[in-house]
């Protein structure tokens, strides 16, 4: 998310700035946990790509297709097209790290099907987010540019959707982390020394989200504090 640099005030020093350093480092750690436990192979030699139509099949979710998508943690679940993309590292990895991620976006899928009222909510209000992920820093600084506090206070409230889409966002990750780690060990798809491991790694994951609320929270009081004083 791009940042806003007026001539420089406080409030990016003690409020961004902090959020945005937690924020880099969350990333870090994600990639780190990630690298290190997928140098360790699964006892069971268990793929990424059969771990979550395993954990699909048991959950009673069969419409859901898998396929393989290029790069390293690119893996999502794309709720338009019913289909779990998994990475390069993941999908045909026998690692602790890749059934982990894998197992996590097999947590998505389920949310979905079971209609898991906090992804519910993030579906309905995500259109109000792209849109205003897109004009609300625009407008701020239009607004303060030409002093039309008018623009300022829309962008501010398109930026408030943004935030909100990004509170919503940490249940569902967090429900998806925990939908895999039991579905990990109730399958037995992981050993009981390798669970430690995938917990980590989606442990770290779930940070880069209160990472980025952060900013964006960071941010948004950035804006508000701005307005206030032009006002």
């Amino acid at each position: 998310m791009p940042f806003l640099f007026f001539p420089f005030d406080p409030l990016y020093l003690y409020l961004v700035l902090p959020a945005l350093v937690f924020s880099l480092w969350a990333q870090f750690r994600v990639k780190r946990s990630f690298d290190v436990y997928s140098k360790k192979l699964t006892t069971k030699g268990t793929t990424g790509a059969e771990a979550a139509q395993e954990i699909l099949r048991r959950a009673g979710v069969t419409d859901v297709k898998i396929e393989r998508v290029n790069g390293s943690l690119t893996d999502h679940y794309d709720p338009r097209t019913n289909v779990i993309r998994l990475s390069d590292t993941v999908h045909d990895a026998s690692t602790v790290a890749a059934v982990g991620v894998a197992a996590h976006e097999a947590g998505h899928a389920i949310q979905y099907s079971a209609k898991y009222v906090p992804i519910k909510i993030r579906t309905a209000i995500l259109p109000v987010t792209s849109f205003g992920s897109r004009l609300a820093i625009p407008l701020v600084l239009i607004g303060f540019v030409f002093d039309m506090m008018g623009l300022i206070n829309i962008g501010i409230i398109l930026f408030g959707a943004v935030v909100v889409f990004q509170l919503v966002t940490l249940p569902v990750e967090f429900n998806a982390s925990r939908r895999a780690m039991k579905a990990l060990g109730d399958t037995g798809l992981l050993t009981a020394d390798e669970l430690p491991g995938s917990r980590k790694v989606l442990s770290a994951a779930a940070l880069t989200y209160v990472g980025a609320l952060a900013v964006s929270l960071a941010q948004f009081l950035r804006f508000v504090m701005l307005a206030r004083r032009r006002r």
